[in-house]
């Protein structure tokens, strides 16, 4: 190789995220909805054919749109990706998408929101850094992360966001976090707020078992870690719910539990989701306002 190449090569393997990057950040955040902005690029490699790509997007739908869709929520919330994280080469591969909400009337709770995913998602990616380094003095080996969004809901009420995280280290792993927003009130509806004392985690976890059971006895290939079921030792079998546990409101008003991959099956049968039957929940409920 050109000793020159080399020594570009080398240079630009040791170039490191400019230290006022996070102040370009958020002044992005701070002013979502300035125009013309212009994306900020940044790349930096771990060989020739990687690259981290920041991009700081506009608000402008045809710029977004080259990057990933722009689902518009009603006819004001908008859900667009703010800052991409991408790595690529032979053994390490990274494509993390920060979510941005904008138009939101309570400015607070929306820059809280955006603030949020982007301190999640820096963190993911430093944390994917620090685990490659690692690899590395070790002799190196393939590692992988990618994090998203869903927009779950979008009625003229509610907003429900899903952000899902899928590692991959041999086997993948795969996480959801979800924030459902009433877009009248401009509150985070959480499980709590929706019932009247904390009997609906009885309710809803002896549903889901009863769930569990029904479909394992309907389809053989289906496998839920619990006890009573068949299911010889049975690993850290499921037995309720927790107070905030993670759920959203789907479009016909449901309320739905989702579990992690592994958390209560094996890995084959991925994220699981579990609708509540609303007349189940009608005497713990607060009011018929969210769940119908």
């Amino acid at each position: 190789m050109d000793k020159n190449l080399e020594r570009l090569k080398s240079k630009y393997m040791e170039i490191e995220i400019p230290s006022d990057l996070d102040d370009v950040v958020n002044k992005a955040l701070k002013n979502p909805r300035k125009k013309n902005r212009t994306p900020l690029r940044i790349l930096v490699g771990s060989g020739a054919a990687a690259a981290l790509l920041m991009v700081v997007l506009n608000t402008n739908p045809v710029l977004a749109k080259s990057f990933s869709d722009v689902p518009v929520i009603g006819n004001v919330i908008k859900v667009m990706t703010f800052v991409e994280f991408k790595i690529e080469d032979e053994k390490h591969h990274a494509n993390i998408k920060v979510p941005s909400i904008s138009n939101l009337k309570d400015q607070d709770l929306e820059k809280s929101l955006n603030e949020k995913y982007l301190k999640e998602n820096k963190q993911l990616y430093q944390e994917f850094m620090q685990e490659v380094e690692s690899l590395k003095k070790q002799g190196d080996g393939h590692i992988g992360v990618e994090s998203g969004y869903v927009v779950k809901t979008d009625n003229e009420k509610i907003l429900s966001i899903g952000r899902y995280v899928v590692n991959t280290v041999g086997s993948s792993s795969t996480t959801f976090k979800y924030d459902t927003i009433d877009k009248k009130k401009q509150v985070i509806i959480t499980l709590p707020i929706l019932f009247k004392n904390q009997n609906y985690i009885e309710t809803i976890s002896e549903n889901i078992k009863d769930q569990m059971k029904q479909q394992m006895k309907e389809d053989k290939t289906k496998v839920y870690w619990i006890l009573d079921a068949g299911v010889e030792n049975p690993i850290d079998p499921f037995e309720k719910i927790t107070a905030n546990h993670n759920f959203y409101i789907n479009q016909d008003n449901k309320l739905v539990i989702s579990f992690d991959k592994y958390e209560v099956a094996p890995g084959y049968m991925g994220v699981v989701e579990f609708i509540i039957p609303t007349e189940l929940l009608s005497d713990d409920l607060l009011s018929s306002e969210y769940i119908k």
